[in-house]
């Protein structure tokens, strides 16, 4: 059974950092593919950061304008999400999901990571709140 445990959020000032972390219990193929998703209060569940942990592939949201950045720790078997210069319409619930799920209509990874149906495990969330 995988488990994902996430950590690192908190309150902070915009224009500030966090960095999340992702810690991998219980490791199979299928968990070579991870993401980052975020769901703000009335809102959907928002894929953010993606990354083939395998081949080192990594994918982000256009939104995001460059300032959050998906890395691994292979011995640690935790996946992060540096994220800098947050503003406040970043505050909302992170999670961490892993392990691929195909569908009808499935291409390749690197097509379908923003959707939340691509994944198999997900963490139970770590909240990160921005104050203007």
């Amino acid at each position: 059974q995988v488990q994902l445990v996430e950590s690192g959020g908190g309150s902070v000032q915009a224009g500030g950092s966090l960095r999340l972390s992702c810690a991998t219990f219980g490791y199979t193929y299928n968990t070579n593919y991870m993401g980052w998703f975020r769901q703000a209060p009335g809102k959907e569940r928002e894929g953010i950061a993606a990354m083939n942990t395998a081949g080192g592939s990594t994918y982000y949201a256009d939104s995001l304008e460059g300032r959050f950045t998906i890395s691994q720790d292979n011995a640690k078997n935790t996946l992060y999400l540096q994220m800098n210069s947050l503003k406040p319409e970043d505050t909302a619930m992170y999670y961490c999901a892993a392990g691929l799920r195909t569908y009808a209509g499935w291409r390749t990874f690197g097509d379908s990571w923003y959707e939340a149906r691509s994944y198999v495990y997900w963490g139970q969330g770590t909240q990160v709140t921005v104050s203007s």
